[in-house]
């Protein structure tokens, strides 16, 4: 498990303003085509909100469905922002 799962959790309830809690989103929940509030403008207030949360950039070329495949990827790739961030 990642050490940011639980901040991701929170910034994915708080960005899309979802009625689960954190506990209910497990690394394995399916986010994109799953949750109707992940939209493109779902998408873009969620992008907006973890470069904020995490201080990273998330640039163009790096997101795609995939990273939005569900809460652990997302999480994951939060890790490796912040991994590459610190060398």
């Amino acid at each position: 498990m990642n050490d940011n799962l639980d901040a991701v959790r929170t910034v994915l309830i708080e960005s899309l303003e979802l009625s689960q809690s954190p506990g209910e989103l497990a690394p394995d929940t399916a986010l994109f085509g799953a949750l109707p509030e992940l939209d493109s403008f779902g998408v873009v207030a969620l992008v907006a909100a973890i470069e904020e949360r995490f201080d990273i950039t998330i640039d163009d070329d790096e997101f795609g469905a995939e990273l939005f495949d569900t809460v652990g990827t997302l999480s994951d790739f939060v890790d490796a922002k912040l991994a590459s961030a610190v060398r």
